[in-house]
């Protein structure tokens, strides 16, 4: 009989575990709470750095899911228990799914912002989510998207729930610069004549083509880039915003009023990785994501033998990082169940 493996998590990296999976000729169960796979890849328009229409690697991650995959939706799973070698999931409605090796790729969620009240999100109609502008790019790509902003000056906030203690972040996100300065670029070519300024703590524009990326958007769209802290968002009358910012190189305070605020928010985990975690024993680190065996020599593998990890559950990653830790899961999973 083949060798079954449950797979938690139908977005980025579970899809691209289950293919990887599928083609050694294991039996797989690939398990997604939402109504459709694809995960938090269904709230991107276009990925930096090539900026390429994110449904193209969608089509390339749901070529994979072939018909000997049982892909169960809305599966809200209430249970997962290891019984001597082997793994039992219970769903919601009382359905349960056996395997002999258990991979977790459940992925992450976005920080709330109404978590820092200071800066007026979900208070304030102009005041939105990174995520939030990113969903009118997808349905809106044309100038209404601003329709109702008069002057077009538009503030970008970074670091909104990352590298901040208060929140008990101290992680950095590191994913939030190049998409502050991706949108910003976008906003620009939807608005030539907008005012841009961001707001950032450190730029950090790790990945290969992060920092050319950068650099154009200062010398091609002039877009500012200021490094300050938001301390605080108020309501105009006319409902621009008021923003209040220390400027970090000059220790100066800056007012400033803006028509948009976007604020960048950062990974969390979710809260269910957390609830399969203490089901089954497994380590998590200090700042809530899954730690594996060893961070350096084992990570896809942890401290229960047959279950493993891959993706942004163990903490934020690009989606090329998360397509290459799929792909290195499967070889793990293979290789312990071949033996």
């Amino acid at each position: 009989m083949r060798k079954k493996v449950i797979i938690i998590g139908g977005g980025v990296a579970g899809m691209e575990a289950a293919g990887q999976l599928s083609a050694q000729k294991l039996e797989v169960v690939l398990l997604e709470k939402q109504a459709m796979l694809g995960g938090n890849l269904l709230n991107w328009d276009r990925l930096f750095p090539t900026r390429r229409d994110s449904a193209e690697v969608l089509d390339y991650l749901t070529k994979g899911i072939g018909s000997d995959i049982n892909v169960q939706l809305d599966a809200e799973i209430t249970d997962v228990k290891k019984d001597g070698i082997e793994f039992r999931v219970t769903l919601k409605d009382g359905r349960t799914f056996n395997s002999d090796a258990l991979l977790l790729a459940n992925g992450f969620e976005l920080f709330d912002a109404r978590k820092k009240e200071e800066y007026g999100f979900g208070i304030y109609e102009n005041v939105i989510s990174s995520a939030e502008l990113e969903e009118f790019f997808r349905k809106n790509k044309h100038p209404d998207l601003f329709a109702g902003i008069q002057s077009k000056r538009v503030g970008i906030v970074h670091c909104v729930g990352s590298r901040d203690e208060k929140v008990g972040n101290l992680y950095c996100s590191k994913l939030c610069c190049v998409t502050g300065v991706k949108q910003a670029i976008e906003i620009k070519e939807l608005l030539p004549d907008a005012e841009i300024f961001s707001f950032y703590m450190d730029l950090r524009m790790f990945d290969r083509h992060f920092e050319e990326m950068y650099y154009e958007a200062q010398q091609k769209w002039g877009i500012h880039f200021i490094r300050g802290r938001l301390s605080e968002a108020s309501e105009n009358p006319d409902q621009t915003i008021l923003i209040k910012v220390e400027d970090t190189l000059t220790g100066l305070p800056l007012k400033m009023t803006v028509d948009l605020l976007i604020l960048l928010v950062g990974f969390v985990p979710r809260p269910e990785t957390k609830e399969i975690a203490d089901q089954l024993n497994l380590n998590i680190g200090d700042d809530g994501f899954l730690s594996p065996e060893d961070v350096h020599t084992a990570g896809n593998s942890t401290n229960i033998p047959g279950v493993f990890l891959c993706g942004t559950l163990k903490g934020p990653g690009s989606i090329e990082n998360t397509i290459a830790d799929a792909r290195a899961a499967a070889l793990q999973i293979t290789s312990y169940l071949s033996e």
